[in-house]
């Protein structure tokens, strides 16, 4: 006796599979609102202050044409701009400015004070911004001025990155885009030197980029010297900002 095979077995639906997730973090912002900083904002306040003191001082003291060609001047009044910004979002509790901008501003910031303490400060004969034939005094206007712009800016920028910035917003594919500023400026810097006559004061601005002295080879072999330790110097700013503490779990 054989079993009847039944006909017409219904369709069973399908089992339906797990969907697949893929990574996704959802980013602070999106979760965390800002809130209002007023500490931060008065001391990003007060080192924008610092910044556009020392860069108005320098300019009282010199010529606004040299002044302004320095590149610790114009970091300065980078840094007067992002900080006034910055200050300006933390006060209103506003998101942060993108971390290539600050960044940026921080490897400038940097930059301009290792130059002038590791090269300029005791560089024979004396450097000075200003056309005056004695080197700055200790605590006189033009050495204050300095100090300014090379010591105390710096330092609070430092300190605004360590202490008031959560940590691993620094990322290695800005460090490229960071080269572009100091390169065009090298640029600025040579064809100044070629547009002004040979008796102008100052001709060119640092004794280590001085084609006069040392010729063009050089000096544009100090300058590449000078590219590849400023790409190192974002290279290590970024590992630290990735392995530092963070100091505020809110975006400031």
């Amino acid at each position: 006796m054989t079993t009847p095979i039944p006909r017409d077995i219904p369709d069973l639906p399908a089992v339906p599979a797990p969907p697949l997730l893929l990574p996704a973090p959802v980013p602070a912002t999106a979760v965390v609102a800002p809130i209002r900083r007023p500490l931060v904002a008065v001391f990003r306040f007060l080192t924008a202050l610092a910044a556009a003191a020392g860069v108005a001082l320098e300019l009282l003291l010199g010529t606004p044409a040299r002044t302004l060609s320095y590149f610790s001047v114009q970091t300065n009044i980078l840094v007067a701009v992002v900080m006034l910004m910055s200050a300006s979002r933390a006060w209103r509790a506003r998101r942060p400015l993108p971390s290539s901008v600050a960044g940026a501003t921080l490897l400038y910031a940097v930059i301009s004070a290792l130059v002038y303490h590791l090269l300029l400060d005791h560089a024979v004969p004396p450097f000075a911004m200003t056309d005056a034939a004695a080197p700055p005094a200790r605590w006189h206007a033009q050495w204050a001025t300095l100090q300014v712009l090379h010591l105390v800016v710096p330092t609070a920028v430092v300190l605004d990155w360590l202490l008031l910035t959560p940590a691993a917003r620094l990322h290695l594919r800005q460090a490229a885009a960071w080269l572009l500023y100091p390169l065009a400026y090298l640029a600025f810097y040579l064809t100044r030197a070629v547009l002004l006559a040979p008796s102008t004061p100052a001709h060119y601005l640092y004794p280590f980029l001085d084609a006069d002295a040392d010729g063009y080879r050089s000096t544009l072999a100090n300058a590449l010297l000078t590219g590849l330790a400023i790409y190192a110097l974002a290279i290590l700013l970024i590992a630290v900002d990735h392995t530092r503490p963070t100091p505020t779990r809110r975006r400031v």
